[in-house]
């Protein structure tokens, strides 16, 4: 009961101690999405297969990608019209990982507007959490080599 206490009062209110991230979400254009991801092995089973079911019938996955990552694409996919500018760690459970991810409205006129954020308007920033453009996901790639 204790951890999902925590996670009780993680849900009421942001993280304190990410200064620019909370002064940004405040900010029109700006949306702060909770995103949780499984946590622990995954399985893939064999699709298409037919007769009898043996035990160890899935196949284990080492995943190439961290689970940061994960959950930013899984909100990308959520929120088509937002682009990803970053992400951060919230809490876990013994299911789940929690991960807060900052999108941007690429439409709002405030964001069209804003010298400081208007880059990720142009076109060559377009879907960039799938082309591994995301500090988690550089992350990552550099831990792999």
């Amino acid at each position: 009961m204790g951890v999902y206490k925590h996670i009780r009062q993680v849900w009421k209110q942001p993280r304190k101690n990410l200064g620019e991230l909370y002064r940004e979400r405040i900010r029109p254009g700006f949306i702060v999405v909770r995103q949780r991801v499984m946590r622990g092995g995954h399985r893939r089973t064999h699709v298409g297969r037919k007769g009898r079911r043996s035990k160890h019938y899935g196949i284990k996955i080492t995943l190439a990608k961290n689970y940061q990552s994960i959950a930013e694409q899984r909100a990308a996919r959520k929120y088509p019209n937002c682009e990803v500018l970053n992400s951060y760690w919230v809490a876990k459970d013994p299911i789940y990982y929690w991960y807060e991810i900052i999108l941007v409205d690429k439409a709002h006129p405030a964001i069209k507007s804003d010298k400081n954020i208007s880059w990720i308007t142009s076109p060559k920033h377009t879907r960039r959490v799938f082309r591994g453009l995301t500090s988690s996901a550089k992350k990552s790639k550099i831990k792999k080599k």
